[in-house]
């Protein structure tokens, strides 16, 4: 991994630091890594830690040094924190990427991630003191479909709308930040659109994927993957905060791995299905209470996706792990190796049993 303080015509993109963060989601890890991050560095004096629940107990010790409060950002207490508390900079972490079944299905989701979005900018187009915005993106904005580029760059139009809730959330978060651009120039506005996490400590649904013993894959299909090492994700968001980066910006490791090859590196054993029925076995999957695949995810099984990264390294000046190199520290970290002959019969056991079930109730019903 290499690093640069400057970028090449020897300027250092530095703005001043500011005083008084506001950080979104810091229920999560990520939204904990970052305001703990912060709330380290002597040149802030106040980090301000919003959610609409509590932190969990292995969160509330790294969340030392920050304050906490409950906030649904759909609340209009929102806007009086911002204004009362002079915030200078707003990190909005705060986007849900897997669906709570328990707390209203897709539409409470939609209307957390967009509505709390829109009302948020709201609040930070009132803000008097506020300077910076940094808003937590996806390159699941770029869908996923056969008519894709080899690689996309941030000025690249989908191709395709995303079939994925997350993906259509987030081109709609887009949309509202490049309305509060227009109406709040002064404010520095930076977008990241991140690769999927990996990492040990990321517990992503990606990472409980490549830690099934047998991987479904799409029969035929063989997707171009880039990730993002966790730890390099924070080192982006904590940047895009206390220096001045407006933009929009792809955050991925470079290069890419086949789905084939990931699940080689894991120690993993595919599972070629044809391509209708992936979403009989995510299906089974979410029910079992083993993995709740998301529409965003099957597409990028099916069609892969990479990104170009060579804005984010210029105007950064850092270069985050590649992606095969991400991966690999991932899987050495969560103690990845092959499977044994046990494990591996007791899987494909499992899935002959699920086999037989299904055809049992169909041939019940028929």
């Amino acid at each position: 991994m290499s690093e640069r303080s400057e970028r090449t015509d020897g300027s250092v993109r530095r703005g001043s630091t500011p005083k008084v963060v506001l950080v979104t989601g810091v229920a999560r890890h990520l939204g904990a890594q970052v305001a703990a991050r912060l709330a380290a560095d002597p040149r802030v004096e106040r980090v301000i830690g919003v959610d609409f629940t509590a932190p969990p107990a292995e969160l509330v010790r790294l969340l030392n040094g920050v304050e906490l409060h409950r906030v649904d950002l759909r609340n209009p207490e929102i806007a009086r924190l911002l204004g009362d508390e002079g915030v200078e900079a707003v990190a909005h972490l705060a986007i849900t990427t897997a669906v709570d079944y328990q707390s209203g299905g897709r539409g409470a989701t939609k209307e957390f991630n967009v509505i709390g979005t829109m009302q948020l900018l709201a609040a930070c187009q009132q803000a008097p003191d506020l300077r910076k915005l940094v808003i937590r993106s996806s390159t699941a904005a770029y869908g996923a479909s056969f008519r894709d580029p080899a690689v996309f760059t941030e000025d690249t139009e989908p191709r395709e709308a995303p079939r994925g809730g997350y993906g259509r959330d987030v081109l709609d978060i887009e949309g509202y930040v490049r309305g509060f651009r227009r109406r709040c120039p002064d404010v520095v506005a930076t977008v990241l659109r991140f690769a999927p996490f990996i990492g040990e400590s990321a517990g992503t649904r990606l990472n409980r994927y490549f830690a099934l013993p047998v991987v479904p894959t799409v029969l035929g299909r063989d997707p171009r993957l880039q990730f993002i090492h966790v730890d390099d994700a924070l080192e982006v968001l904590y940047r895009a905060i206390v220096e001045r980066h407006p933009g929009t910006y792809n955050v991925a490791g470079a290069g890419v791995l086949t789905l084939s090859q990931a699940i080689r590196r894991a120690g993993r054993i595919a599972l070629p299905v044809v391509e209708p029925g992936l979403s009989a076995v995510a299906g089974f999957a979410k029910s079992s209470g083993v993995l709740d695949f998301s529409l965003d995810q099957l597409d990028l099984f099916v069609h892969g996706r990479v990104v170009d990264t060579s804005r984010l390294i210029e105007e950064f000046g850092f270069e985050p792990r590649s992606t095969p190199t991400a991966f690999d520290n991932f899987i050495r970290g969560a103690g990845f190796g092959p499977l044994g002959p046990d494990t591996v019969r007791a899987a494909e056991q499992a899935i002959l049993d699920r086999i037989r079930r299904v055809r049992g109730a169909v041939e019940g019903n028929s």
